[in-house]
């Protein structure tokens, strides 16, 4: 079992188009590898999407459709990137809307890519298993750990953040194989991280919601979530039924 401090990873954020992996375009990309100690080096560029970048991408990254106009073509830059994440486990928050976007991009581009073959942590997962954060963005994430603020929503600095606050989440855990073992079950949130219920404990949200909620093409902690909250309540019912003798009357 490798020692933690002993592993390599890559940190690595996209901003893009809109939020749309199969159809939308990477306006952004950047990846430092690093270790718990040091970093090892770094990539970073901005891209030509050849696409129009919506109004509430641009409202996130600040990123204009003038100031990609004379950046590299994605099809120039991508295969340099995927050789210097190489099979390094990849880390990121949300880490896997960035690597269906490059593997979307790469099948689109026709390059070759075996970036869904790395294994990869995901920050936003290990948040919500840490628990201690308020939310669980980035920035929240930052400001919880009182590490140094970067430029927000840009790739290097979103990855620089990153990199920090992966080190604090995982203090705990002495190998990856320990990390790979826990966020391999589902993590049972607290309150609900979305929506319009959005910060509300499940025990509070409507029944109504929660069952239309459960058939939604959500996350599996926020699944998992939810169908521990309606079982909880199935559980309530029928042993509020086997208790009342007069209920049918």
């Amino acid at each position: 079992m490798a020692k933690l401090e002993k592993q390599t990873f890559v940190c690595l954020d996209c901003e893009s188009t809109g939020l749309e992996t199969d159809k939308d375009r990477i306006i952004e990309i950047a990846v430092v590898k690093f270790d718990i100690q040091a970093s090892y080096g770094s990539m970073e560029t901005l891209v030509n999407p050849e696409y129009t970048i919506s109004k509430d991408s641009q409202a996130i990254h600040h990123i204009t459709q003038q100031m990609v106009l004379e950046s590299p073509k994605i099809r120039d830059v991508l295969p340099k990137f995927l050789d210097f994440i190489g099979r390094e486990i990849i880390v990121g928050h949300g880490i896997g809307f960035d690597i269906d976007i490059i593997h979307e991009t790469a099948k689109r581009e026709g390059i070759p890519c075996k970036i869904k073959d790395n294994l990869s942590i995901d920050t936003l997962r290990l948040a919500r298993l840490y628990g201690e954060s308020p939310t669980n963005s980035l920035e929240q994430l930052r400001k919880h750990f009182h590490i140094e603020a970067e430029i927000a929503h840009r790739a290097m600095s979103d990855v620089l953040v990153n990199i920090e606050v992966f080190k604090r989440l995982v203090k705990s855990f002495t190998t990856t194989e320990k990390i790979f073992d826990v966020l391999s079950r589902p993590i049972l949130l607290r309150e609900m991280p979305l929506g319009k219920h959005k910060g509300r404990p499940f025990k509070e949200i409507p029944q109504e919601y929660l069952r239309w909620a459960v058939n939604k093409n959500f996350d599996k902690d926020l699944l998992f979530s939810i169908k521990t909250e309606l079982k909880k309540r199935n559980k309530g019912n029928l042993f509020n039924q086997s208790s009342n003798p007069f209920q049918d009357l």
